[in-house]
């Protein structure tokens, strides 16, 4: 229809036409879209992971749970097996092996499914941790894991250790005739698992499973002459007190036998280890709960954002990997004290130092540090209205101070020195920050004492919430000379910190990429020298 108006003719057209051509053309009224300027702005924003993260592995879809490595002597490469888990799992059947190839444990390439779980009336219904052992003697790869049965009946085992075999570590084929089971030695039939396998100074090859016998954990042992055929060896070692140690791993290193550990108690999750000089050693750290630690600071390798590691060796490195969980909500705070947290996040590596008293540390992997090869300039971008100095090389920072640096990016190799006044000054890292900040997130070096360190987590800003419980570090010695190198990775929301190759600290912080981070002082005079940024 037309209607005429002072000798115009206009035309009826309808809504749904002139919606089409305002998406089309664009429309006025539309609000204007923000362009986001990067380098010359200190607002903070709100930012997300990528999807695929490469060098603290996660794959695209699902999750890294209880890494299971080995250096495979026939490909000169290390392979992870990993539980993948999914967020819902399949009912009654979840966590299959997936696989992973790296020769620098900073680059990985996916093996997809390595070993599928059993249907859901089989006694492996769902896959539970193991390890990969490779017997040089009949050329063969064995997986001995733990096969979870869904809602056992009375009678049936809920957990027994089960293998499979392969010539190539393509093919894998289940054992149907194999079957360890707890019972068979008076151990718990519902907590009969995480079998690891090392062999002796002699090529005796030993079977460690933990278990239970009437509450208390052990680990109990047996060994075999040709991996196929297992014979009872007792208790290798009972658990101390109401602890159960999970993901056991034994290794010779230099001089010195270790167990690497899982402590699963709500209230510590954290990786531990014991020493030895002799195996015999090692298996009295814990008799009658005796609690021989190895170091003044119970033996942790990690904070709780670090968890189920094992290792492995291709002879000149000694390399241990575990998961870094994720956080529900993507909220920093909720770390979980007192409970268990999100099970499974992202693969994490660290190398072995082995120091002369045979204790151990962790510290920065190699080919990590090769991989952030781009640098990147770091620019000061905003400071506290008063006590930042430059100086050459660096900044100076009086107490209740801080100097706030330009954007992160998603990966990101941040390095400095720092250097206190005196023993008892305290300092901090904070990232996730802006001019315009309420809250964010600090790394705080904190003094426990004059002559022990331990890194903090703490929400900052008017609306945080301050110290932030169970994602604390270890306690480690205050320097000698009030020197730390520090250097910080990032691979999207997984955050590794190394101090002086005496600390490693693992947590997971949101929103690190595309916003700024800060250096501050707390108390007592802090000097930054050698900032440095790379990323890739």
């Amino acid at each position: 229809m037309k209607t005429i108006h002072k000798n115009r003719t206009w035309y009826a057209v309808p809504l749904y036409i002139v919606c089409c051509l305002c998406a089309f053309l664009g429309c006025r009224s539309e609000a204007p879209v923000e362009t986001k300027d990067w380098d010359n702005t200190t607002k903070q924003y709100a930012s997300v992971d990528e999807k695929l993260s490469t060098t603290y592995y996660k794959p695209y879809s699902g999750f890294v749970g209880d890494p299971m490595p080995i250096y495979d002597p026939q490909s000169r490469s290390f392979k992870v097996l990993y539980l993948l888990e999914y967020r819902p799992n399949m009912p009654g059947t979840y966590h299959p092996f997936w696989g992973l190839e790296t020769t620098d444990g900073a680059n990985y390439t996916s093996l997809i499914e390595v070993l599928p779980t059993g249907a859901r009336a089989e006694a492996d219904a769902a896959l539970g941790t193991g390890c990969v052992v490779y017997n040089p003697a009949d050329r063969l790869y064995y997986i001995y894991y733990t096969a979870n049965r869904d809602q056992p009946k009375a009678g049936e085992d809920a957990q027994i250790i089960m293998r499979a075999t392969s010539p190539d570590f393509k093919t894998w084929t289940k054992d149907p005739l194999f079957r360890l089971r707890g019972i068979t030695y008076a151990y718990s039939t519902s907590d009969f698992r995480d079998p690891c396998i090392f062999a002796d100074e002699d090529g005796l090859w030993h079977m460690l499973v933990s278990t239970k016998t009437g509450g208390k954990g052990q680990l109990a042992e047996f060994t075999s002459a040709d991996l196929r055929e297992w014979s009872h060896a007792g208790v290798f070692m009972p658990m101390m007190w109401d602890r159960f140690y999970e993901c056991p791993d034994v290794f010779k290193m230099g001089d010195w036998w270790y167990l690497v550990y899982s402590e699963m108690h709500h209230a510590i999750r954290r990786v531990q280890y014991f020493k030895g000089r002799t195996l015999d050693e090692l298996k009295a750290c814990t008799a009658a709960d005796a609690g021989r630690w190895p170091d003044d600071h119970e033996g942790f390798l990690d904070s709780r954002g670090f968890y189920a590691g094992k290792t492995a060796t291709d002879g000149t490195n000694r390399y241990i990997w575990g998961w870094c969980p994720t956080r529900e909500g993507n909220d920093n705070t909720k770390t979980n004290s007192g409970s268990e947290p999100q099970w499974a996040g992202s693969l994490v590596a660290h190398r072995l130092i082995q120091h002369e008293d045979g204790t151990l540390t962790t510290g920065e992997v190699p080919g990590v540090k090769a991989k952030y090869a781009t640098p990147k300039t770091v620019t000061l971008m905003a400071q506290s209205e008063a006590g930042v100095t430059e100086a050459k090389g660096g900044y100076t920072l009086a107490p209740q101070s801080y100097a706030l640096f330009n954007r992160l990016g998603y990966h990101n190799h941040l390095s400095m020195t720092v250097t206190t006044e005196g023993a008892e000054d305290k300092f901090g890292i904070s990232l996730v920050r802006g001019t315009d900040s309420e809250k964010y997130y600090t790394l705080v070096v904190n003094p426990e004492g004059a002559e022990r360190r331990k890194i903090n987590f703490e929400e900052e800003g008017p609306e945080g919430k301050g110290f932030i419980e169970a994602i604390d570090s270890y306690i480690f010695h205050t320097p000698a000379d009030n020197t730390y190198h520090i250097d910080i990775y990032t691979d999207n929301s997984v955050l590794v910190m190394y101090i002086n190759e005496t600390l490693a600290y693992t947590n997971r912080i949101y929103g690190i990429q595309h916003n700024c981070w800060s250096v501050n002082s707390y108390n007592g005079t802090v000097t930054v020298k050698d900032i440095q940024l790379k990323q890739y």
